[in-house]
């Protein structure tokens, strides 16, 4: 699989542009601010429906324009498709998939599976648990469409159990049988998706840990780990001892939606006693072993983003990355660099073929 060429229409910085990319290396060069990441992210577009750095839609329109298009071309087992999305201010969001619309947008996420390595990365290390959560349900959703709809079915639901309980406090009110109806849902659509993150993390954890010592010259041991209050007590017992707390916080205060991972080297959480480099080695074995589990699963090779990674990281690090590049495991790569000499020269040393864009 293989993206062809990409069109954009008054997205970020872009009024007009298109580009018709190598099969194999695709390299954005250029100062910052000149789009180099906007070409990456409009191509995490087309596989997602929504930007990796900004996913607020209006956001992405061109400053004082009423829309965007996007527009891919992919090669994908032997076939083209033709992936739009476009966006216009007022409006809901449309992709659209060799010209006809999508019914539901969750419908599209998998068929264009797609890896982004970015100096962004840090929040998952940095920031809460939500942002790990949207990691683990990426990875996962993009091999199993049904953990998608399971998710999104669970998230409309505890959206209406916090609306009762609300209402229920400001009526001064309350209803059991009704509070019932929403526990039974969100029972049945949480089992699932704990079973298939626990399953995930059980599959995720060693593959990570031979990226890690593939990529680590130091040779640390490094574990990834799920935690959810699911592990201890089922989800009905939860509910129903979290009810009278959860009329009173006005919201559902146990369930899946407060699992986290929990990242840690050489047995310490990483984000407190992790240095800068090791938690910089840590997320691209992360990254990578996402991109090593979406193959495996869905028997796709996802094109990876590398988004301004040789400005972050240190030559060893670089040369590890230049390994992986040469390896016939990776398809279509596109990187970011703000020094056009420093990236042809290291792509130089890979026996692939590529091509230069320098924007400006």
């Amino acid at each position: 699989m293989y993206l062809k060429k990409i069109s954009l229409v008054n997205y970020k910085n872009f009024e007009a542009e298109a580009f018709e990319f190598n099969t194999k290396i695709n390299c954005f060069v250029g100062y910052n601010g000149v789009g180099k990441t906007n070409v990456l992210d409009a191509i995490y577009h087309l596989a997602f429906t929504k930007g990796y750095f900004n996913s607020i839609a209006s956001q992405n329109i061109q400053h004082e324009k009423e829309f965007f298009v996007v527009e891919g071309l992919f090669n994908l087992d032997e076939r083209e498709e033709l992936i739009n999305c476009s966006f216009k201010k007022g409006q809901k969001k449309v992709v659209k998939r060799n010209g006809k619309d999508y019914e539901k947008l969750s419908e599209h996420i998998g068929l264009i599976p797609v890896v982004i390595i970015s100096p962004n990365d840090t929040n998952l290390i940095s920031e809460g648990s939500d942002v790990r959560r949207k990691f683990m349900d990426s990875v996962i959703a993009q091999s199993d469409k049904y953990y998608l709809q399971d998710l999104i079915s669970y998230n409309k639901v505890l959206s209406q159990r916090n609306a009762l309980l609300k209402y229920f406090a400001s009526n001064h009110t309350f209803d059991a049988l009704n509070i019932d109806v929403y526990n039974k849902q969100l029972i049945n659509f949480g089992d699932k998706i704990y079973k298939k993150r626990k399953q995930f993390s059980e599959d995720f954890a060693p593959i990570l840990e031979r990226r890690h010592k593939h990529i680590s010259s130091e040779g640390e041991n490094v574990s990834f780990t799920y935690k959810s209050q699911l592990d201890k007590t089922d989800f009905e017992e939860l509910l129903q001892n979290s009810l009278e707390k959860d009329r009173v916080l006005q919201y559902t205060s146990v369930g899946i939606q407060r699992d986290d991972l929990l990242y840690s080297i050489e047995e310490y959480p990483i984000k407190k006693f992790g240095s800068q480099g090791q938690q910089k080695t840590y997320l691209i074995a992360l990254k990578l072993a996402e991109f090593d589990f979406i193959q495996m699963q869905s028997k796709k090779t996802p094109i990876l983003l590398l988004d301004d990674i040789f400005d972050k990281l240190d030559e060893n690090r670089v040369s590890k990355i230049v390994d992986l590049v040469n390896d016939d495991n990776f398809g279509q790569i596109f990187i970011t660099d703000t020094h056009a000499e420093r990236t042809e020269n290291v792509i130089k040393k890979t026996d692939q073929p590529y091509k230069m864009f320098e924007l400006n």
